[in-house]
């Protein structure tokens, strides 16, 4: 008697929360100006969630493929096969958002692939790192998430272990 009002109110819930998660065509900011919005944004009918453009300040230069890992693109490309198993990867974190849904999210580009195909959403219940650290994730790749108010993942990788490498000296 109570799904659809309790699933309306949850999917109300996380448009309210993600508000700042990429829905603005906007480069990414420190993470600490990557507060979500207090407004609910609204989304043509059938239209899924852009990914951020990376900050021109966030360099994706001589990201190193990670020791028997994947480039994002290769993600991308092999997500059929890659579908609920554990994926590891090396890039640069473009934007953050924390504690939505109980995790942190946040999207990561190593300089591969092209525009629709060179950014991952990241899900962890670790610490955020910051915008501009190279990470290595690690994590399960689920395909066709719908969250629902226009924030739909063809690829997504959940739960994932962060790890921050330290910045070249």
């Amino acid at each position: 008697m109570f799904k659809p009002i309790t699933s309306s109110l949850i999917a109300l819930a996380v448009a309210a929360t993600l508000g700042g998660c990429a829905k603005k065509e906007e480069a990414a900011a420190p993470a600490a100006a990557a507060a979500p919005e207090a407004t609910t944004p609204t989304m043509p009918p059938g239209e899924t969630h852009p990914a951020p453009k990376a900050a021109a300040e966030v360099d994706l230069t001589g990201i190193a493929k990670a020791e028997g890992g994947k480039t994002v693109a290769e993600v991308f490309a092999e997500k059929d096969a890659l579908a609920g198993k554990p994926v590891t990867f090396r890039g640069k974190v473009v934007k953050t958002n924390p504690d939505i849904m109980g995790k942190n999210w946040l999207h990561v580009r190593d300089g591969s692939g092209a525009e629709g195909t060179n950014d991952l959403t990241i899900t962890t219940a670790g610490a955020l790192p910051n915008v501009g650290d190279t990470v290595v994730v690690t994590g399960n790749v689920s395909l066709n998430k719908d969250f629902g108010m226009g924030y739909a993942y063809d690829v997504l990788v959940e739960d994932a272990q962060v790890t921050v490498e330290p910045a070249a000296q």
